[in-house]
């Protein structure tokens, strides 16, 4: 992905969701790029996340907090908390499902915004809400259903690169909260990636210290890319 072939844009100021009083800017891969499917695994590679249709990086003029990570499938061994989250859900099914709107998703989608994001602006979230922020035309999106029998507990939105899986977004039930199916999603999508033969799984921003991102560090080995690319957080 050269810069003379893809045009940025850069957005206007906005509140940043990680920390109170700041503002934060985004550079956006041109979202009428007519080869965006064939950028996303290069632009993953730089440190590049999806939302919906665009492909962003973070590029705040006073902070460079959000920084790119990504798990090592093949070399990761769940550690001791992962294994009992892997034994505490032995019970559930995990089904690759195509990406996309049923009733039954919204539902959750909506009971977990109004739970985790109450008067946030998104636990308002309508039908096609959920399509235009979790999917886009040209993405090779799955979405993996973790499901007790025929319920459906959690979905974890997954883009699948051939470089990498990114983990894009995961909802789950709320009153569900012992059996710590976000930490089950994540083990579940190394174990995508090591079955798709492919090294990475990119798990978007990983903010120091920060008690919303931190938890990533525990997934080992965990990379984080800065200016001079890739490194092995110790």
């Amino acid at each position: 992905m050269r810069s003379e072939q893809v045009r940025l844009f850069q957005t206007l100021p906005h509140p940043c969701g990680y920390f109170a009083g700041r503002s934060a800017q985004n550079l956006v891969i041109d979202p009428a790029a007519p080869q965006l499917d064939a950028l996303y695994g290069p632009a993953l590679e730089r440190g590049f996340r999806r939302a919906g249709g665009h492909l962003y990086f973070p590029h705040c003029p006073q902070c460079n907090a959000c920084t790119p990570c990504r798990i090592d499938a093949e070399n990761f061994r769940p550690d001791r908390s992962q294994r009992r989250c892997l034994k505490r859900n032995a019970d559930l099914t995990v089904v690759e499902a195509m990406a996309g709107y049923t009733d039954e998703r919204y539902a959750l989608y909506a009971t977990y915004l109004k739970s985790r994001h109450p008067d946030g602006g998104m636990d308002d979230a309508d039908a096609s809400d959920f399509n235009r922020f979790l999917t886009a035309p040209w993405s090779p999106t799955l979405f993996l259903e973790l499901r007790l029998g025929p319920r459906l507990l959690g979905v974890a939105v997954t883009d699948v690169c051939l470089g990498g899986l990114s983990a894009v977004y995961t909802f789950f039930d709320p009153t569900e909260q012992a059996r710590s199916l976000g930490t089950f999603a994540i083990l579940q999508q190394v174990e995508l990636a090591r079955r798709r033969a492919v090294p990475w799984l990119y798990l978007g921003f990983w903010i120091e210290g920060h008690p919303k991102m931190d938890y990533k560090r525990r997934f080992r080995p965990l990379q984080v890319r800065h200016a001079d690319g890739w490194s092995t957080l110790p």
